[in-house]
């Protein structure tokens, strides 16, 4: 089993560089302190999590944040894949996509997903919605640690 760091880690998989900005700033907003990276392509995010090829040295997230639209590797191929790993299934997963395709949101909670968010277009309310997740996932709740 892993031991907690002080900070929790926050692992966004968006391809939106300025999404990606946004969403980085959100979580360096207020007192609750936490290191957040992003990956920008499924297949990169899945060696990160697997710590496969130059990511052997990796950290386990604390918290995903998943957009199902990513080059190489989809969002539901990537949380597929981190819920049928025994090391990866509990790193609670949020899908923060613009897609609200019914199927998209069904399929994600089949597979496991913790929540599913529809991500604003608008740089304020994404903030909010940011800001809100933040406060659930790591101020209220309590993450498994492993």
């Amino acid at each position: 089993m892993e031991q907690p760091s002080a900070e929790p880690f926050i692992l966004i998989l968006e391809e939106n560089p300025e999404q990606v900005l946004l969403i980085q700033n959100a979580f360096q907003a207020d007192e609750i302190s936490c290191r957040v990276t992003a990956i920008a392509d499924g297949a990169e995010a899945l060696n990160f999590l697997h710590r496969r090829e130059q990511h052997h040295n990796a950290e386990r997230p604390d918290l995903i944040l998943l957009n199902l639209h990513l080059p190489e590797r989809n969002g539901r191929e990537i949380l597929e894949d981190l819920k049928s790993s025994d090391r990866l299934r509990r790193i609670p997963v949020v899908i923060l996509t613009d897609s609200d395709d019914e199927e998209d949101i069904f399929n994600s909670y089949a597979l496991q997903g913790n929540s599913y968010v529809i991500k604003s277009g608008d740089s304020d309310r994404l903030h909010q919605i940011v800001q809100r997740i933040k406060g659930f996932w790591l101020g209220i709740v309590t993450l498994p640690i492993e």
